[in-house]
């Protein structure tokens, strides 16, 4: 008689297993058990083995669906005060490279996030990983990159560690600390560069704040070259890289990453079909953010044409953050990776799973398999295409998170 630690029936299951018949890796009249913290067994009802029902809690699912709990692979949720007025600029006109050169942009989140105490920034940040929860998402990516020097670069990566103490998602940090250069080295890209190399990349390594580095590889960012000086370090540190890279125009930042064997290129709306080429070769997740397309009412769609021709996995992501995707909402996303990039609904879901993990570098988590994390999302739905279908009526109705049950 199996021994477990809690049981789901009455449910149809989403595994979001890739290569099965259904595009969902659909099991219908199913049931999950799961035994510290993993998923102990998943698979018809009518197979199910005998288990201690007298012991073991069991959850009626009432017919509705279980899928992966979500993940947000992309995300700026630390920071300090609002841009609102840059919001307004932007209807009146002023482009993205008009506010950041104006001292806009990332540069106005840098002064009010090194103003901030830790304690405040990590009240704001557990919000919006609130926010996130409530609509499904059990893992969340956390950037810094509002610091700009080594004291405020550190205080942010110390305040997503202890969201990750403190918090039932399970919070993954990335160090972006290439995001933008800061005022006092308004004239030397260079040697801001040598600080985030020689200066803030060993401490971040060597204090275990980030499992990954990321760079702004753009125009009005970082140059290719500087940009695979930090990748490059990054790697000689054991740190896995990913890349902003092709939002605004070709560098080809996602080849570089592509040739570094990174996680994923993000944004990639000017990305090249050589690139792609490398991505496909590597293995590199692309990771679309309609949330920022949208707030910047950007036309250059990524190449999706392109994408399926050479068989990326797609991620989707919020890429939530206080000026460019001021959004707080997955769900949201994957209703807008249909109706703005067309993606299909199963394949909006798999880039906030299956795909959204693999970005992240975590094979414990995006599908529902024997073995793998016990992270899972109850949706009062009637098929798994209306999470991308409607939004603002949340269908959550409960969710587990590493086999604890914290919302019901």
């Amino acid at each position: 008689m199996q021994q477990w630690d809690a049981v789901w029936l009455n449910v149809n299951i989403a595994t979001m297993v890739a290569n099965t018949q259904c595009a969902y890796g659909t099991i219908e009249n199913a049931a999950i058990a799961i035994k510290e913290g993993a998923i102990a067994w998943l698979g018809s009802k009518d197979a199910l083995p005998e288990f201690d029902a007298l012991s073991t809690p069991i959850y009626d699912g009432k017919g509705n669906w279980i899928t992966p709990g979500l993940i947000d692979c992309h995300t700026h949720l630390i920071f300090g005060g609002n841009r609102a007025n840059e919001f307004e600029m932007r209807l009146s006109g002023a482009s993205y490279e008009d506010i950041a050169k104006q001292g806009g942009g990332i540069l106005s989140t840098v002064k009010a996030t090194r103003e901030a105490s830790a304690e405040a920034l990590f009240v704001a940040a557990n919000k919006h990983v609130n926010a996130l929860m409530a609509e499904g998402v059990t893992t969340v990516e956390v950037k810094s990159g509002y610091g700009l020097d080594t004291a405020n670069e550190i205080k942010m990566l110390e305040v997503a560690q202890l969201l990750n103490q403190h918090h039932v998602v399970d919070v993954q940090s990335t160090f972006l600390g290439a995001h933008a250069l800061p005022a006092e080295y308004k004239d030397d890209a260079d040697g801001y560069i040598d600080v985030v190399c020689n200066e803030m990349l060993p401490q971040v390594a060597e204090r275990g704040l980030a499992v990954a580095v990321d760079v702004f590889c753009e125009g009005i960012g970082f140059s290719y070259q500087q940009t695979e000086r930090v990748l490059t370090k990054a790697k000689e540190l054991g740190l896995k890289v990913k890349l902003h890279a092709e939002q605004l125009s070709d560098l080809g930042g996602a080849g570089l990453v592509a040739d570094l064997n990174g996680l994923s290129a993000d944004h990639i709306e000017y990305i090249s079909e050589a690139s792609i080429e490398k991505m496909a070769k590597s293995g590199t997740v692309a990771v679309v953010l309609p949330g920022a397309f949208y707030t910047l009412r950007e036309t250059k769609l990524p190449p999706f044409d392109l994408f399926r021709k050479h068989q990326l996995d797609i991620a989707v992501a919020s890429d939530f953050n206080p000026g460019s995707s001021p959004i707080c909402s997955l769900q949201l996303m994957m209703n807008m990776a249909c109706t703005l990039f067309r993606l299909t609904p199963s394949e909006a879901l798999a880039g906030v799973t299956r795909n959204a993990a693999k970005a992240l570098g975590l094979d414990d988590r995006g599908t529902l398999e024997v073995g793998k994390r016990a992270d899972f999302a109850l949706w009062d739905i009637a098929q798994p295409a209306q999470l991308a279908y409607q939004f603002g009526c949340n269908p959550l109705q409960q969710l587990v998170i590493a086999g604890n049950v914290v919302k019901q």
